[in-house]
C-alpha cells in the first residue's frame, strides 16, 4: 500500500490514508506529503475520495462505512496496481509462493543501476535504494504480483515469472494446490498472443502449468535457461547460464542460499527476453544485497549476531534458515512469530519441521492479522509440538516484542546469530534488543 501510495505522490495526486500504527513506511510517505492518520476513523475520510483498502480491511471498518455512505469508489490494491500497469510500458510481473520479492526487486534494482529508468512497485524495500517504489520515464514496468487472495488475476503483463507455487493463503484457497494453479492457469490464459510465461522447471506445479507461450528456467537440463557449474565462494557465488544449450554469459550475486540463485537466473532470463543488454544489467547483480527483511542483518553486539527475515511459510523458513547456518562458527537462535491462525493450523505439520538445521527455537504469540482465534491453535501447543520433534531447546516467549526482547536479552550469549522470522511485528525485535542491551549497558557503566 505505501509503494502504490508512492507512486500516486510522484504522479502528483493526493493522497491520505491511515494505519494501525506508526512505521518507517508512513514516514517515508508524510515525507513526500501524504496525510497519514494513526488509526481507523471515519473522519479520515475525505468526501471526494477515491478509496483504495488492501484485502486485511474489513467491511466493518469505520472508512469503508463512511466511503460507502458517501457513495465514494471503493477499490481494492490490485485494481490500482493493475490501472498502472496499463500506462504503456512494458510491464513485467514477478510472482509464486516464494521469492516474488526478492525477483521484482532485484529486476527493479539492476534496471535502475544500469540507467534504464524503470518505473516499479514492489513489496519491500530495495536497501541500495531505499524504497519500494518508484515512477519513471523509462521502457520498463517491473511489479510484484501477490496471488495470495487471487487477484493476480486481474494482470495482464508482457512477461511473467513465475517462480513456483505449493499450497499457501489455505484461508482462500480452499482446495489447496489445486486452487492455487487453477488461478494461475487463469492469469496466464489473458496474457497477449505474444506474452511470455516464464516457470521454474524445477518446480512440479509450476511445469504443470499451460497456456501462452511458456518459457523454463532452473539447475536441471531440460530448462530452456539453465544455471551450471555452481561455485560458492566465501562472499559471492558465481555460475554459468544456458540459454537453449548455449553458454549465454556468467554471473555473480552476493546473496546466500540455493533459492536466490533460482531468483538471479529467474531474473536475468526475463529481462533477456524483454530484450535488456545483457551487459548493462550483468555488473550489478553482484552488489545486489537482498530485499529489506530478507536476510537482513540488524545489528550486533558482545558477539551476538542480529538478522531478520520476512519468512512465514515452511519453505521460506527453511531457506531462510539454510543461509543462516552457512556460518559455521555460530549458534543459530531462530525467533519464530506464527502469522495467521489459519497458516499455522493448515501447514502445523510443515512447520514443525522447518526448524531442523538450528540450536534453538523461541516461539512467539500468533501475529492473527485481521483473522479471529481458532480454538486449539496456539503458540503455546505448538512450542511443545515443536520441542517433542527437536532435540534442542524450544520455548515460547509471550508478549510484544519489546517483552519478548525483555525475557530473550539476558540468555543470548557470545557467537549467538538470533534471526526473527515472520511477517508481523517481529522486525521489531533486534532493534527492541539493541536499545536494550544499550539500556544495559549505561546502567553498567
Amino acid at each position: 500500500m505505501s509503494g502504490l501510495a508512492k507512486y500516486l505522490l510522484e504522479n502528483g495526486c493526493t493522497v491520505s490514508g491511515s494505519d494501525v500504527c506508526d512505521s518507517k513506511y508512513v514516514q517515508k510517505v508524510k515525507k513526500l506529503g501524504a496525510t497519514v492518520s494513526i488509526g481507523h476513523s471515519a473522519d479520515n475520510v475525505p468526501s471526494d475520495a477515491v478509496v483504495i483498502a488492501s484485502t486485511a480491511i474489513r467491511e466493518t471498518n469505520p472508512e469503508i462505512i463512511r466511503a460507502k455512505e458517501l457513495g465514494l469508489p471503493i477499490y481494492h490494491r490490485s485494481d490500482l496496481l493493475a490501472e498502472i500497469s496499463r500506462e504503456g510500458k512494458f510491464f513485467i510481473g514477478y510472482s509464486g509462493t516464494h521469492g516474488k520479492t526478492t525477483t521484482s526487486g532485484l529486476s527493479s534494482y539492476v534496471l535502475e543501476k544500469a540507467g534504464l529508468k524503470p518505473s516499479y512497485v514492489v513489496g519491500g524495500i530495495i536497501p541500495e535504494l531505499d524504497t519500494n517504489a518508484h515512477c519513471q520515464n523509462g521502457k520498463f514496468f517491473t511489479a510484484e504480483l501477490d496471488e495470495s487472495d487471487g487477484t493476480i488475476v486481474k494482470y495482464v503483463p508482457n512477461i511473467c515469472v513465475i517462480n513456483n507455487l505449493e499450497a499457501d493463503h489455505l484461508d482462500f484457497y480452499k482446495d489447496g494446490l489445486k486452487s492455487i494453479l487453477e488461478t494461475f492457469e487463469k492469469f496466464i490464459s489473458r496474457m497477449p498472443d505474444n506474452g511470455i510465461v516464464l516457470v521454474n522447471n524445477d518446480c512440479e506445479a509450476t511445469k504443470s502449468l499451460h497456456g501462452h507461450k511458456t518459457m523454463t528456467f532452473g539447475l536441471n537440463d531440460g530448462a530452456d535457461y539453465v544455471a551450471k557449474n555452481i561455485e560458492h565462494i566465501a562472499d559471492y557465488t558465481k555460475f554459468d547460464i544456458y540459454y537453449k544449450g548455449e553458454f549465454l554469459t556468467d554471473l555473480k550475486i552476493i546473496l546466500r542460499g540455493q533459492h536466490n540463485i533460482y531468483n538471479s537466473l529467474a531474473v536475468l532470463a526475463s529481462l533477456h527476453q524483454a530484450g535488456v543488454d545483457l551487459e548493462l544489467i550483468k555488473p550489478h547483480f553482484a552488489t545486489f544485497s537482498g530485499m529489506g527483511r530478507r536476510f537482513q542483518k540488524m545489528g550486533e553486539f558482545d558477539g551476538i549476531s542480529l538478522y531478520d527475515d520476512y519468512a512465514h511459510h515452511p519453505t521460506e523458513i527453511k531457506a531462510a534458515l539454510s543461509s543462516a547456518v552457512s556460518f559455521k562458527d555460530k549458534n543459530i537462535v531462530a525467533v519464530f512469530q506464527p502469522h495467521r491462525y489459519t497458516r499455522l493450523k493448515n501447514l502445523w505439520n510443515d512447520f514443525l519441521t522447518a526448524f531442523d538445521e538450528v540450536d534453538r527455537v523461541v516461539v512467539t504469540d500468533i501475529y492473527a492479522a485481521s483473522e479471529d482465534p481458532i480454538d486449539g491453535i496456539d503458540a503455546e501447543k505448538f512450542t511443545e509440538d515443536l520441542a517433542k520433534r527437536l532435540s534442542v531447546p524450544c520455548e515460547h516467549l509471550s508478549g510484544d516484542m519489546k517483552e519478548v526482547a525483555k525475557k530473550l536479552l539476558p540468555t543470548l550469549k557470545r557467537n549467538d546469530l538470533v534471526i526473527g522470522l515472520g511477517a508481523g511485528t517481529i522486525n521489531k525485535l533486534g532493534s527492541e534488543l539493541i536499545q536494550l542491551n544499550k539500556e544495559v549497558a549505561d546502567v553498567a557503566r
